[in-house]
């Protein structure tokens, strides 16, 4: 008889109660039952049922709505409150300036270098011509370098203001 006492006690305690009231009676046998459903309770033992109010019942919790992968990730923010977003489009145009800059510069030169071999190769290259052409690659080239120094000087600034400022260095790639 313990033996199935102890049964309905642990099933009892394995299985999340579904209702709010439990109901317990004893048999003519001493054999404690228990029950959810007053229903299920013989009616010659209905008036000895006893009831509790059970505080396991887990409450009914509205799950939340799915939310896209990037709004569950945490949004890090530097001491300023700056995120991501802000250092990346503070960098942008700086970067742009830089890689637009050293194409042009490197066009220039590839394009020096291509004259220069077609009018040696053509035996017209003169002392004087090439120093003409050298002026007008110098010239060319010039702003150029402004350009490149200038976009190089501003990453470097922004990079030591992102440090500064506790940000992600990966955020200024």
């Amino acid at each position: 008889m313990k033996e199935i006492f102890t049964i309905l006690v642990v099933l009892l305690f394995a299985f999340p109660l579904q209702a709010g009231t439990l109901y317990k009676w004893v048999d003519k046998q001493g054999g404690v039952h228990f029950t959810d459903d007053l229903t299920k309770v013989p009616p010659s033992y209905r008036n000895q049922v006893e009831t509790e109010e059970s505080k396991d019942v887990p409450e009914a919790v509205t799950p939340s709505p799915p939310q896209a992968p990037d709004a569950q990730k945490e949004i890090q923010t530097d001491i300023y409150g700056h995120d991501e977003a802000w250092w990346r489009e503070k960098v942008r145009p700086w970067k742009e300036q830089l890689k637009e800059a050293t194409g042009k510069y490197e066009a220039a030169q590839r394009k020096f270098s291509e004259e220069t071999a077609e009018l040696s190769q053509k035996g017209l290259m003169s002392h004087a011509r090439h120093k003409m052409l050298s002026d007008k690659f110098k010239e060319e080239t010039a702003k150029y370098e402004t350009q490149i120094a200038e976009a190089n000087e501003m990453l470097r600034r922004l990079s030591k203001e992102a440090v500064e400022s506790s940000a992600n260095p990966d955020w200024l790639q």
